[in-house]
């Protein structure tokens, strides 16, 4: 019986993996424990309800509702990306400031037409300053690559500047502290196209709970400017299922960047 049990709570947990690489947030599952065999396929099509991870921005189902405070967008406060990055690199807004190695602004062309964005620097960002350099990122440029894009003609930046301990998900509040200075960010750039990569950065932008499954392979808006979702690099190293949806999602891109 245990290593029935075993089983079943290992399909478990894979299964919710599996969904929360789709965009899914949190769950509260019954325990297996006393789970019937004739009632295990039911349960797994039955892991849960999806628990908030918007917070920070009063997300509505819809996506089109902000927290009164933080607008989306504003016109630029700084002259240019260097003095922005001067400005709030030594930030201890959020307590993140106390245990970071380094500050992870973001990196590329400063008036790139293309602008990726993640969720948080991980550890290899953390200690060398720069974002997405770790395995992910390295696939990251693969895929750019593969598009016709580089590091030079793009501008590469996250929700958060700072890594979260044991690289957890960002908190909400956090996001709220942070995501301004995403924002200054995006003014200064003026990208023609933003692409979201994964749930908690797609998200954020677009201030919603929608499950990333339902976000990628169609154009959003944030603040008047055409969005794309697609999965996180680090998803793909996990699941490469996920591969195919993401080339998809990158040829979308790169016809609009085409045509414009």
């Amino acid at each position: 019986m245990d290593n029935y049990t075993d089983r079943i709570q290992a399909l478990l947990r894979s299964a919710l993996q599996a969904q929360v690489d789709l965009g899914m947030g949190e769950f509260v599952v019954e325990s297996p424990m006393s789970t019937r065999p004739a009632e295990v396929a039911e349960r797994l099509s039955e892991v849960g309800k999806v628990v908030s991870v918007s917070e920070a921005f009063g997300a509505s189902s819809a996506g089109q509702q902000h927290q009164e405070g933080i607008p989306l967008t504003q016109a630029a406060t700084f002259a240019s990306l260097t003095d922005h990055h001067e400005a709030i690199c030594n930030c201890q807004e959020c307590p993140l400031g106390q245990t970071r190695n380094k500050f992870v602004y973001g990196v590329g062309c400063p008036t790139a037409d293309v602008m990726f964005v993640g969720e948080a620097p991980g550890a290899e960002e953390d200690r060398l300053g720069e974002p997405f350099v770790g395995r992910a990122g390295q696939l990251l440029d693969k895929i750019l690559a593969a598009i016709d894009f580089s590091r030079d003609n793009i501008y590469i930046a996250n929700i958060l500047k700072c890594r979260p301990p044991g690289n957890r998900d960002p908190q909400p509040d956090e996001m709220a502290k942070c995501f301004p200075y995403l924002r200054e960010q995006i003014s200064l750039i003026q990208p023609k196209m933003i692409c979201a990569l994964g749930r908690i950065a797609a998200q954020a932008l677009l201030q919603t709970n929608t499950p990333l499954g339902r976000l990628r392979g169609q154009w959003h808006e944030y603040a008047g400017v055409p969005m794309m979702v697609t999965y996180h690099p680090a998803a793909l190293l996990r699941f490469q299922s996920y591969k195919k949806d993401t080339w998809a999602d990158m040829k979308m891109l790169k016809a609009r960047y085409d045509r414009s």
